[in-house]
Parts: structure tokens; sequence; C-alpha cells
């Protein structure tokens, strides 16, 4: 396991130092993880959170840390002798991983001291927001694939090999049926699928004889890239002509991948030709630069594709290439009272939520899908048996009541007193809880184009809150 204590930004460490020479470095502060919205983010994928609590069990920073910090000339003898010591002992609560989340909702919160609590802002960051946007864009794709398999290919376009690694169980969580990645597959036990590349049929004399040597050596899971030199005229005749040297030898072919030109016209020729020759139940795969968009593309223009390779635009999220994810103090506490805290902005939608709170879900008992996101200081209660008015954040005169409901708690424990509060999900359990939750939700909520914007709304008791300290501040008083 790596120490990964010094992933963090030099003025995480620095506001440290200060902490502790005014004597706060232990006073329990508490930290938000939340994103905001922009036109490409409707709705997300959570995920992250296992490396989250990874990094927090293992915190510490080792002799060379310190040998390279006191090197640095800039941090005092004494708070390097703190840092030595120095282990997460806090508690954080998240929702869990492959849970569908919305902009502004506390995703995860951090309960701890000061020093501890701002020490691990970036690492936090860092695997939340880049797991959630990879899955959350696997989602989006694989709701384009429908029915159809989706396979990760990113690895050798991923920005790094950590990126490629986590890249693809964050894409396993959003929907992906398997990985390319080999260490990946691994590491966290994900299906691998692969075949062969052009360079495999362009090392041979003829494409025929690379198929028959791909046979030869897989003969129960041929799979051919048909579109080295002709797919049409070449490529599937011949690998039609192997997979009857197959079948007569006992074996049945798996299928033809296609890899360039037009996939729509292509695919269909290619399963017209295949089930002419008697092979109905060989699949054909596309790869070659896809996303949702041009998969519902190639959809709605009738291929015939069965599983779709997706490499670089999935691994990279091409058209959203950060979550925007933050990390916002919202309390601290003195003498075991919380104080909440507010940050203000000239842009209405940078004003945080104040205080500890609860994240809940509110379903409709009759068809069990989703109608709102509900978020309260914490201790609130919410009696199921009356109904429910909700109202928009900032323009309060949107209001709805909802009434034979239900309601769930989004977060749990994660981490506490330091430990990681559960023990590791299966990644193919966690995908799974995705596709459930992902169900729960009308299709006008996560369609490809102008959804609808699914409700957030704040308690009352929040609300009154967060009014109260902005009109505070606003008057010159402490906020």
């Amino acid at each position: 396991m790596r120490n990964l204590t010094l992933l963090t930004d030099l003025y995480q460490i620095t506001m440290g130092q200060g902490y502790f020479n005014e004597g706060r470095h232990e006073e329990l502060a508490v930290f938000d993880i939340f994103f905001r919205p922009n036109k490409l983010i409707t709705y997300s994928v959570a995920a992250g959170m296992e490396q989250a609590a990874e990094y927090l069990e293992n915190l510490h920073f080792s002799e060379e840390d310190i040998a390279y910090l006191r090197g640095l000339g800039i941090f005092t003898e004494p708070y390097l002798a703190y840092l030595s010591k120095l282990r997460f002992t806090g508690d954080v609560f998240a929702v869990k991983e492959g849970e569908i989340v919305f902009p502004y909702e506390p995703i995860l919160t951090v309960r701890a001291p000061m020093i501890q609590a701002q020490l691990v802002e970036t690492a936090l960051l860092t695997f939340i927001n880049h797991q959630t946007l990879i899955a959350s864009k696997a989602a989006k794709i694989c709701a384009a694939a429908g029915s159809g398999v989706v396979m990760e290919f990113g690895l050798r376009r991923a920005q790094g090999a950590d990126a490629g690694i986590y890249g693809a169980r964050a894409a396993v969580i959003g929907g992906c049926g398997s990985t390319s990645n080999v260490y990946a597959g691994k590491l966290f036990d994900i299906p691998v699928a692969g075949t062969m590349a052009h360079s495999w049929v362009m090392n041979f004399p003829s494409e025929l004889e690379a198929f028959r040597a791909y046979a030869h050596s897989f003969p129960d899971a041929c799979l051919l890239l048909v579109d080295t030199y002709d797919t049409l005229h070449s490529g599937v005749p011949h690998a039609i002509e192997v997979f009857k040297e197959l079948r007569a030898a006992g074996h049945e072919p798996k299928g033809v991948r296609l890899d360039s030109g037009d996939l729509a016209y292509l695919s269909k020729e290619a399963r017209r030709m295949l089930d002419e020759a008697g092979f109905e139940n060989a699949i054909v795969c596309a790869s070659g630069d896809l996303d949702e968009y041009s998969i519902r593309s190639l959809k709605e223009q009738g291929a015939k594709i069965d599983s779709w390779g997706v490499g670089t635009k999935l691994i990279t999220s091409a058209d959203l290439p950060a979550l925007g994810g933050v990390y916002k103090l919202s309390a601290v506490y003195e003498n075991g009272v919380e104080i909440p805290k507010i940050k203000l902005s000239d842009t209405t939608e940078k004003i945080t939520n104040p205080s500890f709170k609860e994240l809940y879900r509110i379903y409709d008992k009759k068809t069990d899908k989703a109608i709102a996101d509900y978020i309260t200081r914490a201790g609130e209660t919410i009696d199921e048996s009356k109904p429910l008015e909700l109202f928009h954040p900032t323009e309060t005169w949107k209001r709805m009541t909802v009434k034979d409901f239900r309601i769930r708690k989004l977060r749990e424990p994660l981490v506490v007193q330091g430990k990681r509060a559960k023990a590791p999900r299966p990644l193919a359990e966690i995908s799974a809880y995705r596709a459930a939750e992902y169900a729960r939700f009308w299709e006008e909520y996560t369609r490809q184009d102008m959804p609808h914007i699914y409700k957030v709304d704040l308690s009352p008791a929040l609300y009154a809150l967060k009014r109260q300290m902005i009109e505070a501040c606003g008057k010159g008083e402490e906020c």
C-alpha cells in the first residue's frame, strides 16, 4: 500500500502550521464535498469512497516525509514533531459508491480535528472527483448502449497509469461489463476483454492466415478484427471461412470486431453475412472513438452491434474533463457546541450550505421512483405520515407538496474514529447497486438531451439558518 500522505497541496500543510501556532489544530471542524452543476452535469455516479477510506486509514508521515518537509525550511521543529505522530482520528460520512447524486449535495463529510480535516482535502477531492467523473461518463455511455455490453478500452489513452487503473474501476461502477486493463482486472476482480490488434493481421502473409492462426490459439474465444484491409470484401468473408473450419472441428466462434469506417452500414452488412452463413449467434463488436452520442446515433441508424469497446472518450471524460467537486468548511465546534460556517459569493450558486447536514431521498410509494432529494440539519426528523412541502432553495416560490412517500438516508459512516466502518464491497455488488438505484429515476431526469432538473431542496430549518447567516454577514455581523 502506497503512503500518499504527501499527496496534498502545500497550503494544506502551511495552514496546519498556522493552526498549530494558534493552538487551534485540535479544534473539531466539518467539511463537505459537493459539486456544482453545469450544462453537462445533470446527475453523477458517486465513486472513489473506497480509495478515500484506504487513504485515511493509512495516513501518516514517514521519516522520509518529515525529512523532506524539514528541507523546505518553512516549518518549525515542534510542528514537524507533531506531524510525525499524526494519524487520522476523525469520522467520515458518505453516500455509497454507485449512488446517483446531484449538484450541491454533501456526498462526503469529514468531521475531524481541524489540522486533519484540512490536510486530507486535496487527496479526497482527487479520489472522488476523478472516479465520480468516470463512473458518471460510463453510466451515460451504458445508458445509450441499452442492452449492449460496454467494454472499457481506455488505458493507453488515460492521463497516466493511476487514471487508467482507477478509471477502469469507476467505469465498471458506471455499468461497463469488462476492461482491457489487465492490471485493473487483477486488482479489482474485473472481467478482462480483448482479442487482437491490426498488427496481428499485418504480421502474417495474408489476412486469412492471420485469422486461422488466431483461431488455432483461441478456438473457443475467437473474435476476429475484420477491418484491417477491406471489411466486407475480405475481412468478414475470411472470418466466415475460418468460422466454418472452427465449427467443423467442434468449436463455435465468438464473433467479429469493427474498428473503423461506417459502423452503421458495416455492422448491418456483417450481421447479414454472418446470419446467411449460419452464424446467427456470432456477435458484432464495435470500437473506435465511441461515446454516448455516437452510440445513440448508431443505434438510431439501425446498427447491428452487440457490444461496444469504448476507450478515449470514456477514460478521459472527453466532453467534461473535470467534475469540479469542492471541499468547503460548514461548521466548527467550540466546547462541543456547533458553530455553523458559510461561504458567501456574489454568485448565488456558490454560497454554501452551513452546518452539519443529513441527506435524504424521497420516493413515491406507489411507483418507487425518486421524487426529490432533501438536505436537513443533523438531528431533524421527517414524519412520513404527514405531507411534506418542498421548495426550491433559491426560487422559493416554486413549491410542491408530496404525500404517500418514503424516505431513505443516503449517507452512512465510512470512517469512524479513523477506522473504516465497513469492509469494502465487491465491485460487482457496487455496479449492481448503481443499476438498481438508476432504475428508480424517471427517464426524464437521466436522458441525454434536455433532461428535467432533479429537485434538491433544503429543509425549512436549514434554509432559515442559511438566510439568517447571509443577512448577518450583509449587516457586518459575525457569520
